[in-house]
């Protein structure tokens, strides 16, 4: 065969199965195996693209507008505790929803139906031993635990995993003790309310009683308590309480805390008693909610616009336009949100630190600085960024994958020119007829059987004669000697 004929043979595939010989007969299958192929590296290399958010200057210009917008909500309705515009909206919220959890539970309110008498009413419905407002004359000059802040101090009354489990705690020592953190330290009062008893005839259903009663307790003081004069001193912030619960751990653990502890669970207490309870930082959560629900719905209506207008209407269906505009989970919308968080961050960060040097007087104020601090839009902005640089990992990742796909794709393009051209040269049926032929011959089966006569007349042993494929494997395969 010359050097011509050797360049231009072609082989389509052979397969070696158990007891037989097999190859692509078929240009015309080969070429459909070639394009489903074709297909899949073809979907991994658009898959980066995916991946990739497709935002045009206006879909960046509207996130930052709505972030800045969001960002004035919040610097001139939100500001700090006791002084926000927005505040008695949520204030108010809250007291409806503990009047709402009352009558659930048997209030009636035809003789009082005000605030203070539900929160009364909920008190002795779920009466717990740590609910002490002062600790005598001595501990309240020692631990400082009064009526404004013995929500914050006591862990029970702290709305966190850790908070549950010493109301729990609190609920099944005997005789009962009041767990509460001041100066850094963890602190238990003994005896803290001797005519308390738990009910439940079983431990799960003291487990049960006693969720229940620390889940009644704080719906009652999330507006503050039954002798409350105003707005009273809610439940702490979810997020500050934290700063109680480090300090608990590393106590339980024998740990000392550290003096930035100290110092952080200070300055909680310090926002708390001006009035930074879970209450303002529900509303703090209103202009990040605007900006989130803005965001999502101008991109929605962006997309749906373009739907319609590129897209003919005997092609148009209500699923294809959702795949076009749903503005959930689909990379565009999330570095929208990324901007429009970013830009409320910024100016709500820039807003705190005037703020704060200008109530220091030159120095800087830090606990002015917390009160303004919209700690939800940090940390929804901080949930972008992680979701960002996730987001490149992983198109760092793709597009590795993609790139060996595109070279692979060359390939199999130029596999597919040459059977274009083969399936023009030369008639399917002549290649049938010829791999028919090969698959009928017994060239081989007679090969194998000269190869199991001469064994024979050489005495070899009938265990270590082949006489079939499947031998031949085992005995090259090592799994036969």
């Amino acid at each position: 065969m010359s050097s011509i004929d050797k360049e231009n043979k072609v082989i389509l595939g052979l397969d070696i199965t158990e007891d037989r010989f097999g190859f692509t007969s078929s240009i015309e299958s080969a070429i459909t195996e070639a394009e489903n192929e074709l297909a899949d590296l073809q979907e991994t290399v658009d898959s980066v693209q995916k991946l990739k958010p497709d935002c045009d200057k206006l879909d960046y210009a509207l996130a930052a507008s709505s972030g800045a917008l969001c960002g004035i909500i919040d610097i001139f309705i939100v500001g700090k505790p006791s002084k926000s515009p927005i505040e008695n909206i949520t204030d108010k919220w809250f007291a409806d929803r503990t009047t709402d959890f009352a009558k659930l539970c048997g209030w009636d309110d035809r003789v009082d139906n005000s605030l203070s008498s539900a929160v009364g009413f909920l008190e002795k419905k779920f009466k717990i031993p740590y609910d002490q407002r002062g600790a005598g004359d001595a501990a309240s000059i020692v631990f400082n635990l009064n009526p404004s802040n013995h929500h914050f101090k006591s862990l029970g009354h702290n709305p966190t995993l850790l908070g549950l489990f010493f109301s729990i705690l609190d609920q099944f020592t005997n005789p009962n003790q009041s767990h509460f953190v001041s100066g850094g330290e963890l602190i238990a009062l003994e005896n803290a309310d001797g005519s308390f008893a738990l009910k439940g005839n079983s431990t799960p259903g003291k487990l049960f009683c006693g969720f229940v009663n620390w889940f009644g307790h704080l719906i009652s003081d999330v507006s503050g308590s039954s002798s409350s004069k105003g707005r009273g001193m809610g439940i702490p912030s979810p997020f500050w309480a934290w700063t109680n619960d480090i300090i608990a751990i590393k106590r339980a653990l024998k740990m000392d805390s550290s003096e930035f502890d100290r110092n952080l669970n200070e300055l909680a207490l310090n926002i708390y008693e001006q009035g930074y309870d879970a209450r303002f930082q529900v509303a703090q959560a209103i202009p990040v909610l605007i900006n989130e629900a803005m965001v999502r719905l101008i991109y929605a209506i962006r997309r749906m616009t373009q739907y319609f207008r590129i897209t003919k209407k005997s092609e148009r269906s209500a699923s294809a336009l959702w795949q076009k505009c749903e503005p959930f989970s689909n990379p565009s919308v999330k570095r929208m949100l990324t901007v429009a968080h970013g830009v409320f961050c910024m100016m709500d960060i820039g807003d705190a630190t005037i703020r704060g040097f200008a109530a220091g007087g030159g120095a800087f104020n830090v606990t002015e600085f917390v009160l303004r601090l919209n700690i939800v839009g940090e940390g929804r902005f901080a949930i972008s960024l992680y979701g960002e640089a996730k987001r490149a990992v992983v198109i760092r990742k793709v597009e590795s994958n993609a790139t060996f796909a595109e070279k692979e794709k060359d390939i199999v393009d130029s596999y597919l020119d040459a059977l274009s051209l083969l399936s023009k040269e030369y008639a399917d049926k002549e290649l049938v007829n010829f791999a028919d032929d090969f698959k009928n011959s017994d060239m081989f089966i007679r090969a194998f059987k000269k190869s199991i006569n001469l064994a024979e007349l050489r005495d070899v042993s009938e265990e270590k004669i082949l006489r079939t494929k499947s031998d031949i494997d085992a005995y090259f395969g090592g799994s036969k000697k």
